[in-house]
């Protein structure tokens, strides 16, 4: 059974920084690669960024590029995402996912999630 496990979110000002994290646990193949992606009330749930567990390259949509970084520690299955310059569109409950093989921007493609953390951004 895999479990993907979010944490790191909370309120901040806008221009401020948050490090989400998300630990992958359970049984797996080495092969996969981790999405984020964020759902504000009443919209649809979108990609973020993602990064294969080689973190060779990410993946980011325009909306963070710049100002998101993904990252990976192979020792622990950890991925992170630092999030800088925020702003208040970025308020959401940010979720990561799993999927084997490389990175894809449809949620449809994932099939384990974790359970979100939410990102509140004040003006």
């Amino acid at each position: 059974q895999m479990q993907l496990v979010e944490s790191g979110g909370g309120p901040v000002q806008a221009g401020g920084s948050l490090r989400l994290s998300c630990v992958v646990s359970g049984r797996f193949y080495n092969n996969y690669s981790v999405g984020w992606f964020r759902q504000a009330p009443g919209k649809e749930r979108t990609f973020v960024a993602g990064l294969s567990r080689g973190g060779t390259s990410a993946d980011y949509s325009d909306s963070v590029k710049g100002r998101f970084s993904v990252s990976i520690d192979n020792a622990y299955n950890t991925v992170y995402l630092q999030m800088n310059s925020l702003k208040p569109e970025d308020t959401a409950l940010y979720y990561c996912a799993f999927r084997y093989g490389v990175v894809e921007y449809s949620s449809g493609k994932y099939h384990s999630w974790g359970q979100g953390t939410q990102v509140t951004v004040s003006s």
